[in-house]
């Protein structure tokens, strides 16, 4: 994979540990649902590091003392409908304040090209820094296009968050919007004739739902 400098491969044991058992075919719904929830929340922790701190005083029970409080950064959490919405619940354990807004694509299978259905994004967004969901990350065409969505109503900032890239959208996104940083868990081989990430996990729209 070239060495872009915006995109982060999350390698800790935890969440490759999970990838493993989210890759076996013979994962059911349930248990599939609840490992994107866990591996979600897992790579929120190592998303949101470079949040910024402030210093508070507070009273423990034994003295007064200065500490740490996020320095009053509001975050928005905006899944790509709808196998984005797997990975809410799991973002949300760690931030419950922040608020979600919802995009919808869906791939057309001749062109493979995206197509927007629905887009309801928070009021305040200007005010919000943005992490975009979607597991998978395939050939980038809904990435992009998602990402492009939200800078129009011109939040703070924007970075997006999947599971597993492939190379080809990675080269597709970090080109269209090189400002955007990028979270994954695994970058695999590539893209078959279908579009589908090898050896990836399936369509994780099916699996988290049951639709297969």
């Amino acid at each position: 994979m070239p060495n872009y400098e915006n995109v982060f491969v999350m390698d800790h044991p935890l969440i490759q540990h999970k990838l493993t058992f989210l890759r076996d075919a013979s994962t059911g719904t349930k248990h599939f649902r609840e490992l994107v929830s866990e591996i979600a929340t897992l790579m929120c922790y190592e998303a949101t590091r470079d949040l910024p701190l402030e210093e508070t005083e507070i009273e423990t029970p034994m003295q007064k003392t200065k500490t740490k409080v996020i320095s009053g950064r509001k975050l928005a959490f905006v899944p790509i409908l709808r196998a984005g919405l797997g990975m809410v619940d799991g973002m949300l354990q760690l931030v419950p304040s922040a608020k979600v807004g919802h995009i919808g694509l869906y791939r057309d299978h001749e062109t493979l090209k995206p197509v927007e259905y629905y887009n309801k994004l928070p009021q305040d967004i200007e005010e919000r820094d943005v992490i975009i969901l979607d597991p998978m990350l395939a050939t980038g065409g809904s990435a992009v296009d998602a990402i492009t969505i939200v800078k129009r109503s011109h939040p703070k900032s924007i970075k997006f968050l999947c599971i597993i890239a492939a190379p080809e959208g990675i080269k597709a996104l970090t080109e269209a919007h090189p400002d955007v940083h990028l979270y994954c868990a695994a970058v695999d081989n590539g893209l078959n004739e279908n579009g589908y990430i090898m050896p990836g996990l399936g369509d994780a729209g099916d699996r988290i739902f049951g639709t297969l």
